[in-house]
């Protein structure tokens, strides 16, 4: 008697990816069966179990990966800085503009001054850019609060995504981002409110899978952080890092110490936070939207990464200020052209190395019996064409939890 499934892709090509950046893992002329949202079947159409299916779809050969993830986004602020950029374009410095009441502190007054309804409807275009590109899953940063309401309000807005799309959504609180004006340059006693006021009320409303950092001199110290990880790990939370994208401070090998899930950016990490980062199973989460944006031009070391084998994972970095990305695809076109990644390196980046980088790789990134089934289904005869187009979206259909 046959077994009951909800669904059937057949006749497809899987790159089930879990061979991570070594091979895509393909499987040719073959087939998923989900039931129930997760995978229960994979493998070589001939070899196929007996199942009735509610569905059957023929692909014609399509190719099928894991569900793209976009582990670092900003994706909930309100206003834009599109006039700011104008004046750089222009001849203004960064310090002029932010005399002038610009730069993150306009971020930070536009995000307190809107309510949540009015930062979801503002996220809600960039979410759906992301997902028309294959995004599944996506990481949610607060940081343009900087105070305990709105870093709150901007929490509560990222986990009402969820509600408003079929997407995957997980939050990290990042009160650590920037120097509020109010805090009259006291860093330590900012950071004391971050510790002891925000990421209290934060993990007690249960508003956070994570928390991360900017350890930088125009952020964090070292030991700045250190205090905000520890306040972390007091409350259970696991760490993520923002380090070493414009010095080093040795962040990475701070976020090691504390176990982190990743350590991101990292353009001027060295051996001593790559080895440490390999130690502890962090991963590197590399941004090439910043790094184009901001036009640096201080690579991050990826052969470093390769020889110490640590897992790179790729992002968006979408945010108003250094980043305002729409686009993951535009991304592994930009990890290959730019940090010379391959494209393989590049789709593992936004599959099984993103995974990794949220703690998710028990449940999504590659396609195996069991987990989740979020899928992306495209129109191309080689996984390779996803990091070889600029602007060109060849998704077929994206698939979430099954459906």
């Amino acid at each position: 008697m046959s077994q009951k499934v909800d669904k059937i892709w057949r006749n497809a090509r899987i790159a089930t990816m879990c061979e991570g950046a070594s091979d895509y893992a393909a499987l040719e002329g073959a087939s998923i069966v989900a039931d129930k949202g997760r995978i229960v079947w994979l493998g070589k159409d001939a070899d196929a179990p007996d199942y009735s299916a509610a569905q059957t779809v023929d692909l014609e050969g399509r190719w099928i990966t894991p569900g793209l993830i976009d582990c670092h986004t900003h994706l909930v602020y309100g206003g834009n800085r599109a006039v700011e950029f104008e004046q750089r374009l222009q001849g203004a410095t960064y310090e002029e503009i932010s005399r002038a009441g610009g730069g993150i502190v306009s971020t930070v007054r536009a995000t307190r001054e809107a309510g949540t309804d009015a930062l979801i409807a503002q996220a809600l275009p960039r979410l759906d850019s992301l997902m028309a590109d294959g995004v599944t899953t996506i990481e949610i940063k607060s940081g343009y609060g900087l105070n305990t309401q709105t870093e709150m309000k901007m929490l509560e807005a990222a986990r009402a995504l969820a509600d408003q799309r079929d997407v995957r959504v997980r939050t990290t609180f990042l009160g650590a981002h920037a120097l509020p004006p109010e805090a009259e340059g006291d860093t330590d006693a900012y950071i004391t409110s971050v510790c002891q006021e925000q990421l209290p009320a934060v993990a007690a409303a249960g508003l956070a899978d994570a928390v991360d950092a900017f350890c930088e001199g125009i952020g964090f110290s070292n030991v700045q952080t250190r205090r905000v990880f520890e306040a972390a790990e007091a409350h259970g939370l696991p760490v993520k890092l923002h380090a070493e994208q414009l010095s080093n401070l040795h962040g990475a090998a701070l976020a090691a110490e504390f176990s982190a899930l990743s350590a991101d950016h990292l353009e001027y990490v060295d051996v001593a936070g790559v080895q440490a980062m390999q130690k502890s199973g962090t991963v590197a989460v590399l941004l090439p939207g910043a790094f184009y944006f901001l036009r640096d031009d201080h690579l991050p070391p990826v052969d470093l990464f390769r020889q110490h084998e640590v897992a790179m994972a790729l992002a968006s970095d979408s945010n108003p200020g250094s980043s305002p990305m729409g686009s993951l695809l535009l991304v592994l076109n930009m990890a290959c052209t730019l940090f010379r990644m391959t494209p393989v390196e590049a789709l593992a980046g936004v599959t099984c190395n993103a995974a990794k980088a949220l703690g998710l790789e028990n449940d999504i990134g590659t396609l195996e019996v069991g987990k989740a089934c979020d899928l992306a289904i495209w129109d191309i005869e080689h996984p390779a064409e996803l990091s070889y187009a600029i602007g060109l979206n060849r998704l077929h259909t994206r698939v979430w939890n099954g459906a």
